[in-house]
């Protein structure tokens, strides 16, 4: 097997922004929130298919005929108007079992609606030639889709959502009685998730319904546009009539009275709160964060966690919860070590009630040139944490510059939570810092102490590396678990002298999501011990002594998958999963990795998680999404489609009815809304 080196795309971080900005076709007009930097690396596109190549084969669930609807034909609903087009009326139970019905029909197969959904303008020779290689057929809008497209009138989509719903903006162009023209002219790009909600309107029975706000003369008018488009597009893209026909239908029920009888059916109600009957990405990730990053203990009386919810969002959260810590301590960019007199000063007032402290966040601190205040307030405000959290301890030094005095500040023993948004990205700087002060060692052995022992997810920085080795011997120094002893200055070990700061994701105790740069590292992941590498479509570049070390039978490779929107994945899940159990049944941990860790190797680990812990596709997405610490997973159109054409499969195994909780073109919409924040 050939053995391919591959140069790691560099990630570049962004600064915290909030997600406003968006085009109107993407707003929710969601109430903005802390964002984690993250990472969005570029997935570099595998190369371009081979003539030779031949689309995955029909499905055999009958789904290579049109999806069946009960809303078609539409001869029992009552029509609105007199002349053709038609639109028709539906009352609230017709709606609901139509839902009910689409959401349990099988997605059509991958090969008869790709490279289509991937966008293929006419003039975009670029993605047009990559995609279809010259074969037109490829390039035909399939006539198995038959969707539902909920449109909503009044207001915005932040109060009074029906599941899916979506404004008229996103779907009609500016002239009103057409539908948008999304595929891109130019550029390429297998992440157009953005285009779905209006590139499969076309394919789809429209149902428009009114905020209780609107009229109904508004919402006709609304009809009677969507119908309109319909009929225009027909006419210029299916002129022989070859194409399943399509309407449109007006929501006869209010929109209290959906509330009242159908709530499953609502996202968000009228006063704008989320039902919890829908499945939110927003909200799912945000629970998975906290959940993956709630606060434990990483050192005596000293936690680490996410920002607490009745400070992250004022008055959104009831009373203070009753964790009582003592002091809070933020990690924030925005932040500057403290001096000794302001530890002074929150020291004093420590018997006043919970103290709120700020520290500079991963990745902003750079190493010292020459002026070693800032080294000697960092020593000085761990130290202080310290002797806040374990006054007990007997300490008979005071502080070197005279400033503070570190003897017994405090007879009672404080309660210290390190805490930033997330729960990891700008507190871990400090935190590492701080355990290796208290514990008194190395940063290796703090970054592993706290991802191995502690069972820490944290993310740090290439930069926060250089940091820690230029301060580790004045922390080792003064630390008073080596009083005792004295210290030697031990060279780091190889596996710390190549890491960035990141570990692979810890996706499951069994199962590490990663990049090829984790791989290529044997020694790290010894030390995590993580003792079976599962490559995707690519191959690590092991020395032979370090590939003499490894026993060939932990070692899988999946070759010829390519991250270029056209290779298949699905008939290799199961040979990968099989192979991450074995070694879950063996006790042993696995790497599954391709390049930049965030579409082959996050697919594989999505649907481990759909199939282990009997998680629907949106849920898995999130659950990997907030465990991949700082960097996006960015699995393409096709991956994603193929993971919930997968859904289909588990349930079918666990004898369940098929029915998704969200559908393709909402998946896609809320996919493209999550990374636009991060988008450059």
């Amino acid at each position: 097997m050939a053995t391919v080196v591959v140069q790691q795309q560099q990630a570049l971080r962004h600064a915290t922004p909030p997600p406003t900005g968006l085009s109107p076709a993407l707003s929710l007009n969601r109430t903005s929130s802390p964002i984690p930097n993250k990472h969005l690396p570029v997935c570099p596109t595998g190369p371009s298919p081979v003539s030779s190549h031949t689309p995955s084969p029909a499905a055999k669930d009958g789904s290579s005929d049109q999806t069946s609807s009960l809303l078609y034909p539409p001869n029992a609903f009552l029509r609105l108007n007199q002349s053709s087009p038609f639109i028709y009326s539906i009352d609230l139970k017709s709606l609901t079992a139509a839902m009910g019905h689409w959401a349990s029909q099988p997605l059509p197969d991958p090969s008869q609606v790709f490279p289509w959904l991937h966008g293929l303008h006419p003039e975009n020779h670029l993605q047009v030639g990559f995609f279809t290689n010259r074969r037109r057929t490829l390039r035909r809008t399939p006539k198995c889709w038959r969707g539902i497209t909920i449109v909503k009138v009044g207001g915005d989509l932040t109060r009074a959502r029906i599941k899916g719903a979506v404004s008229p903006e996103e779907v009609l162009a500016p002239s009103g009685v057409e539908f948008i023209a999304v595929d891109p002219r130019e550029g390429f790009s297998v992440r157009n998730f953005q285009i779905q909600t209006a590139k499969l309107a076309p394919l789809s029975d429209i149902i428009v319904y009114g905020a209780d706000s609107a009229s109904q003369r508004q919402v006709l008018d609304i009809a009677g546009r969507m119908v309109t488009a319909q009929h225009n597009w027909r006419m210029k893209n299916d002129p022989d009539q070859s194409m399943p026909a399509y309407n449109t239908f007006v929501l006869a029920s209010p929109f209290s009275e959906v509330e009242r009888r159908s709530p499953e059916l609502v996202a968000i109600n009228a006063n704008g709160q989320l039902t919890g009957q829908v499945v939110d990405f927003f909200q799912w990730e945000r629970l998975e964060m906290c959940e993956m990053s709630r606060a434990s203990e990483i050192s005596s009386n000293v936690w680490l966690g996410p920002t607490p919810d009745y400070l992250l969002r004022p008055g959104s959260c009831g009373p203070a919860p009753t964790d009582n810590y003592d002091l809070l301590i933020e990690a924030s960019e925005l932040a500057s070590i403290p001096g000794p007199r302001f530890l002074a000063k929150i020291n004093r007032q420590l018997d006043d009630g919970p103290q709120k402290l700020e520290f500079p966040s991963s990745g902003s601190i750079l190493l010292p040139s020459g002026e070693t205040r800032e080294v000697d307030d960092l020593v000085n405000t761990v130290r202080w944490m310290y002797y806040t959290a374990n006054p007990e301890e007997p300490d008979n030094e005071a502080d070197t510059d005279g400033d503070i005095a570190m003897t017994r500040l405090n007879k009672k023993p404080r309660k210290i939570l390190i805490h930033c948004p997330d729960g990891y990205t700008e507190s871990s700087l400090l935190a590492i810092a701080y355990v290796m002060f208290a514990e008194g060692i190395t940063a290796p052995n703090a970054w592993l102490r706290l991802h191995c022992e502690k069972k820490r997810n944290f993310f740090a920085y290439p930069s926060d590396i250089t940091f820690m080795s230029s301060v580790q011997a004045r922390l080792l120094q003064e630390s008073p678990a080596t009083r005792s002893h004295k210290i030697k200055c031990l060279p780091d070990p190889p596996w710390f002298r190549y890491c960035d700061g990141s570990l692979p994701s810890r996706i499951l105790p069994y199962m590490y999501l990663g990049n090829l740069s984790h791989a290529n590292n044997p020694e790290m992941l010894c030390a995590l011990g993580i003792k079976r590498i599962l490559s995707i479509g690519e191959t690590v570049t092991w020395s032979s002594t370090e590939a003499a070390k490894m026993d060939p039978k932990n070692v899988m490779h999946i070759t010829q998958v390519q991250d270029n929107g056209i290779d298949p994945l699905t008939q290799e899940f199961d040979r990968c999963l099989e192979f991450i159990r074995q070694g879950k049944s063996d006790g042993m941990a696995t790497l599954v990795h391709c390049r930049v860790g965030v579409s082959r190797s996050a697919t594989i680990c999505i649907a481990e998680v759909m199939a282990s812990l009997s998680l629907s596709f949106p849920r898995a997405y999130c659950f990997v999404r907030a465990r991949r610490l700082n960097v996006i997973i960015q699995p393409h159109l096709r991956f994603v489609y193929e993971l919930l054409k997968w859904e289909e499969l588990q349930l079918q195994k666990r004898n369940k009815p098929a029915r998704r909780e969200l559908e393709w073109a909402t998946v896609a919409r809320e996919i493209a809304l999550m990374n636009k924040p991060y988008s450059r």
